[in-house]
């Protein structure tokens, strides 16, 4: 499996995952959702790759939306912030 993210402006990204199927996402993360996710501890990209890579352990990549903002995954898991937060302090150890 490989997970390539090409930016597109500022806030858009697509994010294409080959596995058994190639798929391609089109991602936002804005300034601010990148502060309130991870208090701006990594990259937007190092953030999708960590999300994609959290998504892809809960559902094929064939399941994940093509076209969302990184906001939504809280919302279909109720445990992503948190393993977000846990995930961006042991970074930075």
């Amino acid at each position: 499996m490989s997970i390539s993210i090409r930016q597109l402006n500022d806030d858009v990204f697509e994010v294409t995952v080959v596995k058994t199927s190639t798929t391609t996402h089109t991602v936002t993360v804005s300034d601010q959702s990148l502060i309130n996710l991870t208090d701006n501890k990594v990259t937007k990209t190092q953030l999708l790759e960590f999300s994609f890579k959290f998504l892809l352990e809960k559902e094929p990549n064939t399941s994940i939306l093509s076209s969302f903002d990184i906001n939504v995954i809280s919302k279909y898991f109720s445990d992503y912030r948190d393993t977000v937060r846990r995930w961006c302090d042991e970074s930075q150890n």
